[in-house]
């Protein structure tokens, strides 16, 4: 069962001369290149718990598919290779119970993104 967010409210904190990098809740991180950018499970789906309480998860998502970004949590997304991953799971066989640490929250991609988002997909 996944993480479902309201993105509507994604760039409601940001006004004038803010950026949306300002209130990113990825801010308050420490570590946070490590967490955003690991090859782990479970640092992955923390990040993307850090994604989903944030006020600027569309404009930061926006931004990531603008660059193309390659790798790394961006607007509660995964990226890999340039492409957004849908599913992450760990190497070797799938276990026969799954691990609670290896659930992934689902973040919605926000409506105006979509189709920009699925020609990224892998």
């Amino acid at each position: 069962m996944g993480l479902l967010v309201d993105t509507q409210l994604a760039s409601a904190h940001v006004t004038g001369a803010d950026t949306w990098e300002i209130h990113a809740a990825c801010r308050s991180v420490a570590n946070a290149a490590d967490l955003f950018f690991s090859e782990d499970i479970g640092e992955i789906a923390a990040a993307k718990r850090v994604c989903a309480e944030c006020p600027v998860i569309a404009p930061c998502l926006e931004g990531a598919l603008e660059r193309r970004e390659p790798w790394g949590v961006w607007g509660g997304q995964l990226f890999m290779n340039g492409k957004m991953l849908t599913v992450k799971r760990r190497r070797g066989r799938p276990p026969k119970v799954a691990r609670a640490e290896d659930q992934m929250p689902v973040i919605p991609v926000p409506a105006h993104l979509v189709e920009q988002a699925e020609r990224l997909t892998a």
